[in-house]
């Protein structure tokens, strides 16, 4: 166990609390709210709370996602942090059949077949993961409710990925390789239970998009409003279909000069200037990811390889830039930022 590890535990016991009460009061809060989708001629435009029953807080569909997905994996793993009656009240209340009847009802009309694509979709995928391989009775109830949302967005998956040539690459909820990621997982529980189309073609995209990739123009990393890592996420994509010793020799063409800590503007965390402001906020979420991508290269990287110590310099460095701004702070940074702090501590 490395000095970061012992660190990265720390973290998350002193945090963990934080981000459940977040986690608890951003999924019920209805407003201020931001919705993406057609508005389409004599169909009225509802509350947040009337079109998603279940999903209608934390400020936007996903983001809400995203807060469950927090509230399950810390009651999950880290129950004696957090207040595991008060969670599960509130999963019992919001991942109910006919909740999440109301959203497959949302998302089913072909107008939005591209709503949320590919960001809330994995999101979603990955709420679905997180309760269908916990052996708990709650939460096989939970999964059972998701299951018919969950299987609209793979078909849109399905139908989606053969057909789109070119990956998304820029840092926000477009990015192609952080939604492939998230989504993985949960594609390869389904091949588990006989269903490998999902996996296959998550793992034939991510190859014909990013496989030969090099010299990954890291250096023009960030961009004013990202919270995703576009070099970054690709190779921690990458991570999970490569071999350590090939991945190693991947990652070395496709980000040369890490253990010199170049370029050195992804070893720099992003400073944010204006948390309340709804673009610059995303960088502390840039930071939180890149720290967790970082931390992901790092597992995966061969014992010894000469690039771990750049690697778990910068991720504690990035850590440090933006963890105390996930809780107590502007709404613009509360209502996402638990998910990237959970994604790399816990």
């Amino acid at each position: 166990m490395t000095e970061w590890d012992v660190e990265r535990d720390q973290l998350l016991k002193a945090n963990a609390g934080a981000l459940a009460g977040t986690a608890l009061s951003n999924v019920v809060r209805e407003y201020p709210h931001h919705e993406s989708h057609w508005h389409l001629e004599g169909v009225p435009i509802l509350s947040p709370r009337l079109s998603h029953p279940c999903f209608y807080g934390s400020f936007d569909w996903h983001s809400c996602v995203e807060m469950f997905w927090v509230l399950v994996r810390l009651l999950r793993h880290h129950a004696e942090l957090v207040p595991a009656e008060e969670i599960r009240e509130c999963l019992d209340q919001h991942l109910t059949v006919d909740a999440l009847a109301g959203e497959v009802a949302y998302f089913a009309p072909e107008e939005h077949r591209t709503t949320q694509r590919p960001y809330g979709w994995s999101a979603l995928l990955e709420l679905a993961f997180e309760t269908a391989t916990w052996d708990d009775p709650d939460a096989a109830r939970w999964s059972a409710a998701l299951q018919e949302l969950s299987a609209v967005f793979v078909t849109r998956y399905l139908g989606w990925l053969p057909r789109t040539t070119y990956p998304i690459r820029y840092g926000v909820h477009d990015n192609g390789a952080f939604g492939l990621s998230r989504a993985l997982p949960y594609a390869c529980h389904l091949a588990e239970q006989g269903d490998s189309r999902l996996r296959d073609v998550i793992v034939e995209t991510a190859w014909r998009w990013f496989g030969s990739d090099h010299d990954y123009p890291g250096a023009w990393e960030p961009s004013g409003a990202d919270f995703l890592s576009p070099a970054l996420a690709e190779a921690e994509l990458m991570s999970r279909l490569l071999p350590a010793t090939e991945f190693a020799e991947w990652l070395d063409r496709f980000l040369p000069g890490i253990a010199e800590r170049k370029p050195s503007s992804l070893f720099t965390p992003a400073t944010v200037t204006d948390p309340s402001d709804g673009q610059i906020a995303h960088l502390h979420g840039l930071n939180l990811h890149r720290a967790w991508c970082w931390h992901r290269l790092a597992c995966t990287l061969p014992e010894g390889d000469d690039r771990i110590p750049a690697i778990l310099g910068t991720t504690h460095a990035h850590t440090h830039a933006s963890l105390s701004q996930t809780t107590g702070g502007a709404y613009m940074v509360e209502h996402f930022l638990a998910y990237y702090a959970l994604l790399l501590l816990g």
